[in-house]
């Protein structure tokens, strides 16, 4: 597997530092939103030149960092028309960047029904479901006459929550140019952290085919109804091995997914080296 860090994780630096910063620290890719990473020039719409892309593309090539994700998570199920548009704009300009930036794929999570893009339960209802589908489809559509791949990342408090979700959108779009962000952590709430096991396996046999990158973060469950606690791989648990079971993971990564993009979450500068170390050495030990 090649590790890799969202850019913002790291100790902010220019964007001609910053990616030779992250070779430094041993990281094979990166995950980057623009608009977290870069805050020495604008990053919106019209700053997005062909250029630019050029530009984070060489810079990727001199220190050997593939671009792994071009995160552009915003609420494609957001009920005003204006900022629905809007949105899209930004999804077309992503996906315009991202073919010639070179990078995996444009990573998305699934929304919410709401314009605060926040947890309710409606956003476990099959209307839910079928605006997203419908909402992404011409997304999906615009990649392909890029070659581009868009990746929909489950969230349990999003629209897609489950598994079982996540293939109902793949297949009702049916496109190879729609793939799957993998975080294991995502899918875990309070009520079901005891069934990781059985929820992590599900997602190797119903998505397997179809994920493209693994994101890589522990939890620690405080008690909340609705949320974990995200934190740093392996630093979940009293015994230093972490709340989600990597062992598993990791396994199953080996044996399915062996140079598959795996990014850190939810690392700070002082321990994203360390993180990656702790992933590195139980994956060499299985």
């Amino acid at each position: 597997m090649r590790i890799g860090i969202r850019a913002h994780d790291v100790a902010y630096a220019p964007i001609n530092e910053l990616i030779p910063n992250i070779h430094k620290q041993g990281f094979h890719c990166m995950h980057i939103a623009l608009g977290k990473s870069i805050k020495e020039f604008s990053t919106g719409v019209e700053v997005m030149t062909p250029g630019l892309a050029m530009y984070i593309k060489e810079l990727c090539a001199e220190n050997k960092v593939d671009v792994a994700v071009l995160g552009c998570y915003l609420n494609l199920c957001n009920p005003n028309p204006v900022k629905h548009a809007e949105i899209v704009e930004k999804y077309k300009a992503h996906i315009r960047f991202a073919s010639i930036l070179g990078c995996g794929v444009v990573g998305t999570e699934t929304g919410a029904v709401n314009e605060e893009y926040k947890y309710e339960e409606a956003n476990h209802s099959e209307e839910a479901l079928e605006c997203f589908i419908k909402n992404l489809r011409p997304i999906v559509k615009y990649a392909e006459s890029f070659g581009v791949i868009i990746a929909i990342e489950p969230v349990w408090k999003h629209i897609v929550n489950t598994v079982e979700r996540a293939r109902k959108v793949l297949d009702a779009i049916d496109s190879p140019n729609l793939q799957i962000i993998l975080d294991p952590v995502n899918l875990l709430y309070p009520g079901n952290i005891k069934d990781q096991d059985e929820i992590i396996t599900k997602a190797f046999e119903l998505l397997g085919k179809d994920i493209a990158v693994i994101h890589c973060k522990d939890f620690i469950d405080e008690g909340k109804e609705v949320d974990l606690k995200s934190v740093a791989a392996g630093t979940g648990g009293s015994d230093g091995k972490g709340g989600l079971n990597y062992l598993l993971l990791l396994k199953l990564i080996k044996e399915h997914k062996p140079y598959i993009h795996c990014t850190l979450e939810n690392t700070v500068p002082e321990n994203a080296v360390a993180t990656r170390e702790f992933m590195e050495k139980l994956y060499e030990s299985l």
